[in-house]
């Protein structure tokens, strides 16, 4: 059982995903003999060769297009988008076909394709290679959305990405890629899609994030247990479905909720959590939801963006307000 990275684990899982189903295709920009931006599909051509992995000219949009026609007759394309900010060209045809595809044809139809790209800030990256813009993608029905935030967890998420019959985009934290190692055993066990992921048990305060920020949740959780303050920590990886009651649950045990994202604040997805907890978890409430988030602006460039991406600190301060209520 080696221990791998969270890049190694996405290697390995699309490996797998196509050793065992002939009909998994790894396509996009530099894929094949470059192995990848981030080399998180290094080897896979000289393992498959140049019919399942395909280097791609530069057009996102016809990579996307591609891929709804293949699965459309019966393939399973997976592919890769070099960075975030240039998957939003991708949605013309996520909204208007991939997640289309089994309503318009009555189910006789569907989309399996995963569309993969690294998302988020902290490698220090220009504009449009740190973006957190996964609510452009939460707002479109028939589209799952998953972010992994562990070797484990990105290694049987995306198994069950490439096995689910609809289309499935896949946000792959950048700043975790090579942060930690875990055991990872590659036997193609698959991960729930739909399902939140309780990381830390608490009673005192429920801490809601994905992505990056789990690692500064879970940060901070130590820290507050050294006061006498247990916080439960949940990782949500799927948004879209949102397994709302995961959460609902925690917060009717904690009473009090703190949701984190790198995403700008304004239209975040954790507004869609706070407004399940305003709706049926509103009678469990013993204090204000908070949230911790990006900023309303662009990424900064370089060292302000220490500045900008949530801070283990931020999320300590917003306990403190929830827990100086009652």
């Amino acid at each position: 059982m080696p221990d791998a990275t969270l890049v190694e684990a996405i290697n390995f899982a699309l490996a797998r995903a196509m050793q065992d189903d002939q009909r998994v295709l790894i396509l996009g920009e530099d894929v094949g003999k470059d192995g990848g931006v981030f080399r998180a599909t290094d080897g896979l051509l000289a393992r498959f060769g140049p019919a399942r992995v395909l280097d791609t000219p530069l057009a996102e949009v016809a990579i996307a297009g591609v891929c709804v026609g293949l699965a459309a007759q019966g393939f399973r394309p997976v592919a890769e988008i070099q960075f975030m900010g240039f998957a939003y060209a991708t949605i013309d045809q996520l909204l208007n076909h991939a997640a289309r595809l089994r309503s318009r044809t009555r189910g006789r139809l569907t989309c399996p394709m995963v569309l993969r790209t690294p998302c988020g800030a902290g490698i220090h990256a220009p504009e449009h290679h740190s973006e957190s813009g996964e609510a452009c993608f939460t707002n479109i029905p028939g589209l799952r959305v998953v972010i992994p935030s562990s070797p484990q967890r990105g290694y049987g998420l995306l198994l069950a990405a490439i096995r689910d019959p609809d289309p499935v985009v896949f946000l792959e934290p950048t700043r975790l890629y090579r942060a930690t190692r875990e055991p990872i055993m590659d036997d193609g066990t698959a991960l729930p899609l739909d399902r939140c992921f309780t990381l830390r048990e608490g009673n005192d305060v429920t801490l809601v994030g994905w992505g990056g920020v789990t690692r500064e949740m879970l940060s901070a959780a130590e820290r507050l247990a050294a006061e006498g303050t247990e916080a439960e920590v949940i990782d949500v990886a799927t948004l879209v479905p949102l397994d709302a009651e995961t959460i609902l649950a925690s917060v009717a045990k904690t009473g009090r909720c703190v949701i984190c994202h790198e995403a700008p604040l304004t239209g975040g997805f954790g507004a869609e959590i706070a407004a399940q907890l305003a709706g049926p978890g509103l009678l469990s409430m013993l204090a204000p939801v908070e949230r911790v988030t990006g900023y309303d602006t662009i990424v900064p460039l370089s060292r302000l963006e220490r500045h900008y991406l949530p801070s283990a600190d931020r999320i300590l301060a917003a306990v403190r307000r929830t827990l100086s209520h009652g």
